[in-house]
């Protein structure tokens, strides 16, 4: 039998893996390869939160392939070389592989595929990882979308699910003896010392066997009330499929079908607001592929004279260790440093606040949650926080500026985020929790240490960043 090279990137799993599937209807013996080279990513290396998921989501393939008697070769090193040496060892006639979609990446995969093909080898990729390619949608006049109601309305009109594949539960097995040794999975994405990542994992199971259970308790518990749900911050309302998703661990095609398959038996609204935030995912991808100069620039060029802030590092500092003084913001910062998740009504709310009431670029945001955060995806990231900075494709406008003590008491109204991730704080009675330098007596009493006002007061610093909107506008105008 014939041998084909199948090159794991971000889709970590074996069932819907189009590659995989590929080598094994052409009748080749598929040569699982994993080439860890974050040096190949441009400015956007994976973070310290991403690699620690990406070890135990590697630890979990490498698993799953060897009980179906295969082996997941673990490499490090330039990726062009190092699969020219691999295909020669072991007499490959073809590289497969699901594609990505960042701009560095995508640049990097075609000069691959061109030299692959010109060394007489088959190269070819798979969309792996969306429900549409970022080229398939667009509008009537062929040009890419920028607001996502319509980019999602024909995006669903001409939606055909494909059809799902399950793994065989044996593989062939690949005859490496004359393949490289491969490294062990510490040499390559080493643990973190010391282990600051152990928090992490006792909300978290990175792999396949864990995203398709935190699905099954999506569809089974999470899904009745979802629209409401999701946006209460104490509550297990979301579904917290982003990491799974973003590593591959789960195909966006099974989680959409699960959801399509609950039927009556689940509300219309709660169904079609899942299905809308993988649709948010896919517009993501479909901006990032269409103005690669995004996850750098704004969006809007009509931002690029904005008044921007100096960024103080103290300033920053307080913002990224949850010191601002403002609950909720805290709260949201300390969940993200002890979890590497932030509940998505939260992160919307201390974006604002950095981005609007602090008036610091929303790159500075950007670079934080890509190092702190177990879901960081450059589409997604960029996105969020492009929407919230008012700079982006539908983005919120810029005079629009969460209140963050509102926000909390609206979608956390007894204060139970605030008290969970601000544990000084739960001593306090509920209302007091929301804006604690209103209450100086009690803060003083029972939390002493917690900063007593916010960096900023709320109203001020919202009439700064209106006032700053204002002087663009102005500008513009003469």
């Amino acid at each position: 039998m014939g041998v084909a090279l199948v090159w794991f990137r971000d889709d970590l799993r074996l069932d819907d893996h189009p590659a995989l599937r590929a080598a094994l209807e052409r009748g080749l013996v598929p040569v699982p390869v994993y080439i860890h080279a974050p040096d190949e990513e441009g400015a956007w290396a994976p973070g310290a939160a991403s690699d620690a998921w990406r070890r135990r989501s590697l630890e979990a393939l490498a698993a799953a392939l060897e009980r179906r008697g295969s082996r997941l070769l673990m490499l490090h090193g330039p990726s062009l070389g190092t699969l020219q040496a691999v295909a020669a060892l072991t007499g490959a006639e073809a590289v497969l592989w699901n594609r990505r979609y960042e701009p560095h990446i995508e640049a990097r995969d075609t000069r691959i595929k061109r030299q692959l093909r010109q060394d007489g080898l088959h190269a070819e990729s798979f969309n792996g990882s969306l429900l549409f390619e970022p080229w398939e949608v667009e509008t009537r006049q062929g040009d890419p979308y920028r607001v996502f109601t319509p980019f999602w309305k024909n995006a669903l009109a001409h939606w055909r699910p494909r059809p799902l594949w399950d793994a065989p539960a044996r593989l062939p097995s690949p005859d490496l003896a004359g393949a490289p040794e491969g490294r062990h999975l510490d040499a390559i994405v080493p643990p973190p010392r010391p282990a600051w990542d152990t928090g992490f994992w006792q909300a978290w199971a990175p792999g396949e066997a864990g995203a398709r259970a935190r699905l099954q308790h999506v569809v089974e518990h999470g899904l009745h009330g979802y629209a409401a749900a999701r946006d209460r911050m104490a509550e297990d309302g979301t579904s917290r499929l982003s990491p799974h998703l973003h590593f591959g661990e789960v195909s966006v095609q099974r989680v959409a079908a699960a959801v399509a398959a609950t039927g009556e038996a689940v509300p219309a609204a709660d169904r079609q607001r899942l299905l809308a935030e993988l649709g948010w995912r896919e517009f993501a991808y479909h901006v990032l592929h269409h103005y690669p100069h995004v996850a750098d620039q704004d969006l809007d060029p009509r931002m690029a004279d904005f008044r921007w802030a100096r960024p103080l590092r103290a300033t920053l500092e307080a913002w990224e260790q949850g010191r601002t003084g403002v609950p909720v913001i805290d709260a949201g910062m300390r969940q993200l440093w002890q979890t590497g998740w932030m509940h998505n009504r939260v992160r919307m709310v201390v974006a604002s606040w950095l981005t609007k009431h602090l008036r610091i670029h929303w790159r500075h945001g950007a670079r934080w949650f890509w190092d702190t955060l177990v879901d960081a995806d450059l589409a997604n990231n960029t996105q969020g926080w492009q929407w919230a900075a008012g700079t982006g494709a539908d983005a919120a406008p810029y005079f629009r500026v969460f209140n963050p003590v509102s926000q909390a008491q609206k979608f956390d109204p007894q204060g139970e985020y605030i008290a969970r991730w601000l544990p000084e704080l739960a001593p306090l009675p509920a209302p007091a929790r929301f804006a604690p330098w209103q209450h100086p007596e009690l803060l003083r009493r029972y939390a002493p240490r917690y900063p007593r006002a916010p960096q900023v007061d709320l109203a001020a610093g919202r009439a700064a960043a209106l006032e700053a909107f204002a002087a663009l506008r102005a500008g513009r105008a003469g």
